[in-house]
């Protein structure tokens, strides 16, 4: 039964004894390391993956937690690296944080138009 060895990604040579399928030259040799992906589960993937000081969003949301609106309000936000919660989101159905929040500074806060 032959087993097979990993072979370095980047020269195809030497085996495999470093993160990201390299060799140990390899990932020490300047620029090299950053051209391979990590191949770790644990690595940083995606939009939702900033981690510092994010800046508030400039409103709150009506949306309730949980809801669809919600959703969409967290991943925009995750996308422009704002903090995911404003301190006057709502945090159940009507409630009227984000509302008092809105006529306190002055923005809109009438409720969209019904359809009729």
């Amino acid at each position: 039964m032959a087993t097979s060895t990993a072979v370095c990604r980047h020269c195809h040579k030497c085996k495999v004894n470093r993160p990201r399928g390299l060799c140990w030259s390899c990932y020490y040799t300047p620029g090299v390391k950053e051209q391979y992906p990590s191949t770790s589960k644990y690595a940083r993937r995606g939009v939702g993956n900033f981690n510092g000081n994010a800046p508030l969003p400039p409103l709150p949301t009506t949306a309730p937690p949980g809801s669809p609106e919600k959703l969409a309000v967290l991943e925009e936000r995750t996308r422009r690296k704002q903090a995911l919660f404003h301190p006057a989101d709502a945090r159940y159905p009507g409630d009227p944080r984000p509302l008092e929040y809105l006529r306190q500074h002055g923005l809109d806060a009438s409720p969209p138009p019904q359809a009729a």
